[in-house]
């Protein structure tokens, strides 16, 4: 149908139809400009755009005439202003076609809302990865109504939004203009309780590493142990999760954002009900691990952010992917370059790794014969660089249990040690509070220096480890951090003496 014979498709100035991009978590909104004008029929989309918003031009075009509307045999140019930034993926799809059939007068009012989906060729709506973070944007700025599709809507609702889900182009029109109003979903079901596979009444004996676990869930510091195989290391690590406290609002809401851009939420409940736990295998690549691919992903140090990442067989990933580990660890964050533009993902986790001694896995043990040759065990531990090491906080050995151990009753239950670990926290919010931290393991150098006081007796201490054990500057604040955990546990405003020995004695261990 030519323009001349369609004369209710007459254009007006520009339509606007607000959107939202996504770098990241980082967000902002797009203003989606559609000018429909006389001219030889075209269809351009400016403002930055990378190839998957541009081939939005093709569904749009399908979407648009396959719900029953006409698409205008006129110039069409929209633009995703501001332009200075590049634009990702296929969220844009539904603002563009609304912006198009707006311009055209096909829709006569303005879609007053946050739009978010990607579009079908027949026009049925298709969810859109991280719209979580991108309806949190819009609300901050006064955006509190988002269209989206139907699998999206209680991801939006989670957040107090006023989310409509569609199933089609022509119910979002229907909707827009009235004849078909649809109401806002509901706010989605709170998470269950979570169930953990592995309590610390599984495990018979390992006091001092059941010590450490507690140390590690308290303070957010890592944890690094070494044993024999079959001494029970995975299970402790496994045990971590059923100690960690629960999450605070904020951070629930930011480490399901993160699960939401990787596409891992749960439609029927967004919200992370626990704190996550991952454990990625040894032969994972630097890309699983931190992320990247274009748009960037984020990797398992960023879907960890605020639980625990396990990395079992620590000394069998390769030396390049365990070197990545070093930026998120040190500022809890880590950032993926590309060509023109960045992302920058939250990566706050407690790291838990497990290990043996040596390649056959019994250097040291009473038990069992080690049968390899000294250069062989040196090349294994030079796989885990001492920079690396020198970030890990908690070094424990995991030695074999004896059997009275295997069967003594008596053990504490995880309830009654995560008890302990909220009231630690509750200590560390007072502590920081207005600063953002969580935990001690997140203390600058300026903030150890006014909260890890040492009592009298600990600084002949501190100063004797500095010299005998030449611990280096960072490696030295790191045991202050611990001990100010153990002080943290022992509900003690100082560090005593028996404090900090302990925090020595962990992070010599192994």
């Amino acid at each position: 149908m030519s323009a001349a014979l369609a004369p209710h498709l007459v254009a007006r100035s520009v339509a606007r139809v607000a959107a939202c991009a996504l770098w990241g978590l980082e967000s902002a909104m797009v203003t989606v400009e559609a000018d429909v004008a006389n001219g030889l029929p075209s269809f351009t989309v400016v403002g930055m755009p990378d190839a998957a918003v541009s081939e939005a031009r093709e569904r749009v075009r399908a979407a648009i005439r396959n719900s029953g509307f006409e698409f205008p045999l006129r110039r069409v140019v929209v633009n995703l202003a501001p332009a200075e930034r590049r634009k990702e993926g296929t969220g844009f799809d539904l603002a563009i076609a609304l912006g198009v059939l707006r311009a055209t007068g096909q829709l006569t009012r303005d879609a007053e809302a946050l739009c978010l989906a990607e579009l079908a060729l027949d026009g049925t709506l298709r969810p859109v990865r991280g719209v979580m973070a991108r309806v949190r944007r819009a609300m901050l700025g006064g955006v509190a109504t988002v269209f989206v599709a139907r699998e999206n809507a209680a991801e939006a609702a989670a957040l107090g939004a006023e989310a409509y889900g569609f199933g089609s182009l022509r119910e979002v029109v229907e909707h827009a203009e009235g004849r078909a109003r649809q109401a806002p979903s509901a706010a989605p079901a709170p998470a269950p309780r979570p169930s953990h596979p592995v309590d610390l009444l599984d495990i018979a004996g390992h006091e001092t590493p059941k010590r450490a676990l507690e140390i590690a869930a308290a303070g957010g510091h890592s944890l690094l142990l070494v044993g024999p195989p079959g001494t029970g290391k995975t299970l402790l690590a496994r045990a971590i999760a059923s100690l960690l406290p629960a999450f605070d609002p904020d951070d629930a809401i930011i480490a399901s954002a993160v699960h939401s851009v990787a596409g891992l939420i749960d439609p029927e409940r967004p919200l992370l009900g626990a704190r996550p736990f991952r454990a990625p295998h040894h032969t994972a690549s630097h890309l699983a691990l931190v992320g990247g691919g274009s748009p960037p992903r984020p990797g398992e140090v960023s879907l960890a952010h605020g639980g625990a990442l396990f990395l079992d067989e620590l000394a069998e990933f390769s030396p390049a992917v365990l070197e990545t580990l070093r930026e998120p660890l040190e500022e809890g964050a880590v950032t993926i370059s590309r060509a023109g533009n960045a992302a920058t993902y939250p990566a706050r986790f407690t790291l838990v790794a497990a290990m043996n001694p040596c390649p056959c896995g019994h250097a040291g043990d009473p038990a069992e014969q080690c049968t390899c040759l000294p250069d062989a065990v040196d090349r294994y531990h030079a796989r885990l660089s001492g920079p690396l090491l020198d970030r890990i906080d908690l070094r424990v050995h995991v030695p074999r249990i004896a059997y009275e151990e295997l069967r003594e009753d008596g053990r504490e239950r995880s309830s009654v040690v995560r008890e302990r670990v909220v009231a630690a926290r509750e200590r560390m919010r007072a502590r920081f509070a207005g600063t953002g931290r969580r935990c001690n393991a997140e203390l600058t150098v300026a903030e150890v220096r006014r909260h890890c006081r040492l009592a009298s007796e600990a600084e002949t201490l501190a100063a004797e480890a500095v010299r005998g054990r030449r611990l280096s500057a960072r490696g030295f604040h790191r045991v202050l951090r611990v001990a100010r955990t153990v002080a943290d546990l022992a509900a003690a405003d100082d560090i005593r003496t028996t404090d900090l020995a302990f925090a020595l004695l962990l992070r010599a261990q192994a």
